[in-house]
């Protein structure tokens, strides 16, 4: 049973939507919301929507009723591979260069190196078409499409 005074402050909050819990068991979070206050002793209930998020939301709700009921967790839905992370680093750093302003020549050069610009032909150079396509990727997550990463198929062994 998920005992509520165990809990500090700091992890149930209430917000305009309703009351958002951050539950840490066994070194995982687990995040909720609640419509109402939680109540000390009361039975909750999962409501999942039969929407295009919903294997994701049983999956999570798996993992947070075993950790409730001190089994492991299992695993998470799905990893993201060293190279999607490499390149998410690359999306987030050029987005925060262009935002500070920086043409797509001076970020291609932060982030690949001077040595690789070549100063003709940038028009039809490849980290120029690269370096374009990381800053609309990353306008994109901005803009609500970080979703997407967790959408991810997970990967069938």
């Amino acid at each position: 049973m998920l005992s509520l005074t165990e809990m500090s402050a700091g992890e149930i909050r209430q917000a305009s939507d309703g009351w958002h819990v951050l539950l840490c068991i066994r070194g995982l979070e687990h995040r909720l919301w609640l419509r109402e206050p939680p109540v000390e002793g009361s039975p909750y209930a999962a409501e999942l929507p039969l929407d295009g998020d919903f294997e994701i939301r049983t999956h999570a709700a798996r993992r947070l009723w075993r950790a409730l009921n001190g089994r492991a967790a299992g695993p998470a839905f799905h990893e993201l591979s060293p190279q999607r992370r490499q390149r998410l680093a690359l999306v987030l750093r050029a987005l925060d260069a262009r935002a500070e302003g920086n043409s797509y020549r001076a970020i291609a050069k932060g982030l690949f190196g001077t040595n690789r610009i070549p100063e003709w032909a940038w028009k039809t150079h490849d980290l120029r078409n690269r370096t374009i396509r990381l800053v609309q990727t990353g306008l994109a997550l901005m803009r609500g499409g970080y979703r997407e990463l967790l959408r991810q198929a997970r990967r069938r062994k």
